[in-house]
């Protein structure tokens, strides 16, 4: 829906930071749009000018109204429209013909109302592109910027001032932005800036993204976004978000074919691949997170708490039946819980009483409630230890008494011990009854507290999985190779990928029988004999493939035998001729494939083949530039990974074959941007050390 080029630079300051705002369709009646954005601009303190167009009143209040556009002051930084969506765009034109910065559009029925909607916001895109104004919008609910005290919303929204780094919300749902900025400000976090992109006419979550980047104001940035319609600039942000150490939160509804259909309705965006897009923003450093409540969960220790680091998790409780489900729990998300050793094992157990067990989980009893300075010794060492990256307190609450003899001595030790590592107090009985200002205080001292464990692991998980991602680039330079466009057959596809390295079964192309048998004689019998014809991408479905020919006759007899079920199939069709390859030894199947996403850009697929990729779905999204180890390391997380392994006594597998041949096709795919798809399918994978084969290839070129 946006322009892919601008005529004109926008200045993004004039609806963030307006220093005047006219508000289109003013109305003295309660409830009314237009009467709740100047009710929040008064609630705010707004210091600048405020106008007000009505062509039914003088005044609203005491303040004077204009009747039409045209009466507005030439240069207005920001214009707020809250007027039926017929009425949008000529007021946009009247605006940008006033010289007006910005113009908030909250009206719907545009791109996600059908052609005609679709029409006007595409002008609403021209107009800005000729004219340098910012749209927010449309069908969109505003922003609010807490730090400059600007609210151009008509959602109530009382004042929020920050004194130190909050969090940026970038939401392309208007209700969203409002729900998770309701759910921050409960939890106690300062928020800079909150604003919705709606349909993204002439601004979307990107340009606001960038902003973010640059604000002192903003550490954490929280997203709720249903399509981006900039990929490639979003995935440079981040990089650049994740170097200047601001954390992005990704909320993206898409995982189910019924949620891409809503988004496509809803905010008028094209329903995309979020398996690609997982792969991607998670390559760039982004935190994706699976709903609103750990959106708000992450957020508030990625902005509260200290950075996560890489190490485990260290878990205080007081249940030995909760210490179980924390270990099952953790298995599930992959939260790591080493055990105690070494130094720390033994100032541990000099710490604890003689029949409290050292172990992670702790279980500390209800022996602090007897010798409250347990939880301060208990703390110390593993917050010395460097193997763990945060510890967690499994609090049992109960009730008001039990709660003060608890919280007092852990927020005593925290201020004590003013701890590097983030902490984390989960309480177990969520509803227990306790002075709500212990959570003050232990917020105050950078400790999230979070009415569930379950929700405290959870969150932690993803940070702790972003702390070890592995965000460097193999040093391989890209391969750059001539192609041909269109459908490049399996004969042409294994002559032009074999001299990089991808290995396949020994063979050749043949357009005769006599060449057909001279093959055969190079490579030895038994042989396997393919159709070949860009046209014919699916050798199989039309007889074109025949195993295991074990002589010079069972070769002719094949040759004439492939021609004819060719033939039947489409006798339209005409064969370039036959490739002649060795049969080769049996193995586990692989499927290997490469696309260039035109907006994500190029990624990798490996995974297991025939069953389990079609109903399993086992397969991972690779970015193309994995060093080696990144390589092996996703490959083993396949749900099938213990094949690759070894499994009930079978040898283990080439995995380094594959990873080799996995960063062949990525550097392929960096250095030849022509490559829109590369299927080699299936590769067999032998015991260790006897490598992979590609049995067959495919490739679609630009």
């Amino acid at each position: 829906m946006t322009a892919t080029a601008l005529t004109k630079p926008r200045d993004l300051a004039r609806l963030l930071t307006p220093r005047s705002v006219a508000i289109v369709g003013a109305s003295p009646t309660p409830g009314a749009l237009g009467n709740s954005v100047l009710a929040n601009l008064d609630r705010h303190g707004f210091k600048g000018d405020i106008h007000l167009i009505n062509p039914k009143r003088d005044a609203i209040g005491e303040r004077p109204c204009f009747k039409s556009i045209a009466e507005l002051p030439e240069g207005v930084d920001a214009a707020v429209l809250a007027i039926p969506g017929p009425a949008v765009l000529g007021a946009v034109r009247e605006l940008a013909e006033r010289g007006v910065g910005a113009a908030v559009i909250f009206a719907a029925g545009f791109a996600e109302g059908g052609e005609e909607g679709l029409a006007a916001q595409r002008e609403l895109a021209r107009i800005a592109d000729e004219t340098g104004m910012v749209i927010e919008g449309p069908n969109c609910l505003g922003m609010t910027n807490f730090v400059a005290g600007v609210p151009l919303t008509f959602v109530e929204t009382p004042p929020h001032p920050i004194a130190s780094e909050g969090v940026g919300i970038v939401s392309q749902s208007g209700a969203m932005a409002v729900v998770l900025g309701t759910t921050l400000m409960a939890k106690g976090l300062p928020i800079s800036l909150s604003v919705s992109t709606g349909n993204e006419a002439a601004s979307g979550v990107e340009d606001y993204v960038e902003h973010l980047i640059g604000d002192p104001s903003t550490r954490v940035i929280a997203m709720i976004v249903e399509q981006f319609r900039k990929p490639a600039r979003f995935l440079t942000l981040a990089a650049e978000a994740r170097a200047a150490g601001k954390t992005i939160v990704l909320l993206h509804p898409g995982t189910s074919s019924a949620a891409r259909e809503s988004a496509a309705t809803h905010t008028g965006a094209m329903a995309g691949d979020y398996a690609l897009m997982r792969a991607k923003v998670e390559r760039a450093g982004v935190v994706l997170v699976n709903g609103l409540e750990e959106l708000g969960d992450v957020t508030d220790i990625a902005l509260r708490a200290r950075t996560v680091g890489a190490g485990g998790t260290a878990v205080l409780t007081e249940s030995g039946a909760f210490k179980a489900l924390t270990l099952d729990l953790c298995e599930r998300l992959g939260l790591d819980l080493p055990m105690l050793g070494g130094e720390t094992e033994a100032r541990m157990r000099a710490a604890i009483p003689d029949f409290i067990p050292v172990s992670n989980p702790m279980d500390l009893t209800a022996q602090a409630l007897v010798d409250p300075d347990l939880y301060r010794r208990t703390l110390e060492p593993l917050l010395a230890d460097e193997r763990f990256g945060a510890v967690v307190l499994g609090i049992i609450q109960t009730d008001e008494t039990t709660a003060a003899r608890k919280f007092l001595p852990i927020i005593d030790a925290i201020r004590a011990l003013a701890p590097e590592k983030p902490i984390l107090f989960a309480g177990l009985d969520d509803g227990a009854q306790f002075n709500p200002d212990y959570i003050r205080q232990l917020r105050a001292l950078g400790v999230p507290w979070f009415p569930s464990p379950d929700r405290a692991f959870r969150a932690l998980a993803q940070l702790s999985r972003l702390a070890r991602r592995d965000l460097s680039a193999s040093d391989a330079e890209p391969v750059a190779i001539a192609l041909p466009s269109g459908t490049i057959p399996e004969y042409r596809a294994k002559q032009l990928l074999a001299p990089l390295g991808i290995p396949f079964p020994a063979g050749g192309f043949a357009a005769t029988l006599d060449e057909a048998r001279a093959v055969a004689a190079r490579v030895g019998y038994p042989v396997a004999l393919k159709a070949q014809a860009a046209a014919l991408s699916h050798k199989s479905d039309a007889g074109g493939v025949i195993l295991n020919l074990a002589d010079d006759a069972a070769l002719a007899a094949g040759w004439e035998r492939l021609f004819a079920n060719v033939a039947a199939y489409d006798a339209a069709l005409a064969l370039d001729g036959a490739l002649v390859e060795a049969m080769g030894a049996r193995g586990i199947e692989l499927i290997v494939g490469a696309r260039s996403d035109p907006e994500w850009g190029p990624v990798i697929l490996a995974g297991f083949g025939g069953v389990q990729a079609e109903l399993l779905h086992d397969v991972r999204l690779l970015a193309p530039d994995l060093p080696h180890d990144a390589i092996v390391a996703e490959l083993r997380k396949l749900k099938s990974g213990a094949l690759l392994d070894g499994f009930r006594g079978s040898p283990a597998l080439d995995v380094d074959a594959v990873a080799r041949l996995v960063a062949t096709l990525g550097r392929l795919l960096l250095g030849t941007p022509a490559i829109r798809e590369i299927d080699l399918n299936p590769v067999v994978v032998h015991p260790s050390g006897q490598g992979a084969v590609a049995l067959d290839a495919l490739i679609l070129a630009d």
